[in-house]
């Protein structure tokens, strides 16, 4: 059996996305407005562990070894565009009717025909991926922490001051820390790629934009004309 941590490629890409309807409540909640989804910034800051991205790829994680050494760095494709497409399925999950415009920037005197429009911020997008001690069976065992924020300002048009707005944050461990009760070389992971555990704290993170009871009590008491 040879070492993993020399038969790793020395960068990896990984795939970002929204898994539809795996948060589960808040379907349906809110009432059907139209809510304009700009373009997502991304604006963290630069992680030492891989600060730089690769071919215009930004940097999204690591996989350590045992001394936590960065055996392999990975990659995404641009987040703006992954995470502007996943706040508006989430939006139309919760009930808007969403669109999306290419900008980043909210306007408040562009005339846009929206009820409402968002703006988003990463903060934070990160993965990592540790092999831990061998287990039972001699096989290297792994964990592996997904961390993802993002803050978001709703705007009334025409109005210049936000409507709301919140940071929604999510943090996941495959496998689920203490979850099984067993110790970790008896624990397995359910994902193959840290870009889907990263994947699913993005979910967690921005379904939990329209989870937030002010966000929709707002928006329920608002007696808006439709544009």
């Amino acid at each position: 059996m040879g070492d993993p941590e020399k038969s790793l490629p020395p960068t990896s890409e990984q795939t970002l996305e929204y898994y539809p309807f795996q948060v589960k409540g808040y379907q349906g909640t809110f009432p059907k407005r139209k809510l304009l989804v700009l373009q997502t910034v991304d604006a963290r800051e630069a992680n030492n562990l891989n600060p730089t991205p690769l071919d215009s790829k930004p940097p999204v994680g690591v996989v350590t070894g045992l001394s936590e050494n960065v055996i392999q760095k990975i990659y995404a494709a641009p987040l703006g565009p992954t995470l502007q497409s996943a706040l508006a399925r989430s939006a139309e999950e919760a009930g808007f009717i969403a669109s999306a415009e290419a900008v980043s920037a909210y306007d408040p005197d562009s005339g846009r025909r929206a009820d409402y429009v968002i703006t988003s911020r990463i903060v934070r997008c990160w993965v990592k991926k540790h092999r831990g001690p061998n287990g039972r069976g001699g096989n290297p065992t792994w964990s592996t922490a997904g961390d993802f924020s993002i803050k978001v300002a709703v705007y009334k048009p025409p109005f210049k001051a936000p409507f709301w707005e919140a940071t929604s944050s999510d943090t996941y461990y495959d496998p689920p820390i203490g979850a099984y009760g067993l110790g970790p070389e008896d624990e397995a992971g359910v994902y193959d790629q840290p870009g889907q555990v990263l994947s699913v704290a993005l979910t967690r993170a921005v379904a939990g934009v329209f989870e937030r009871q002010d966000f929709r009590e707002l928006v329920s008491e608002d007696h808006v004309i439709s544009r």
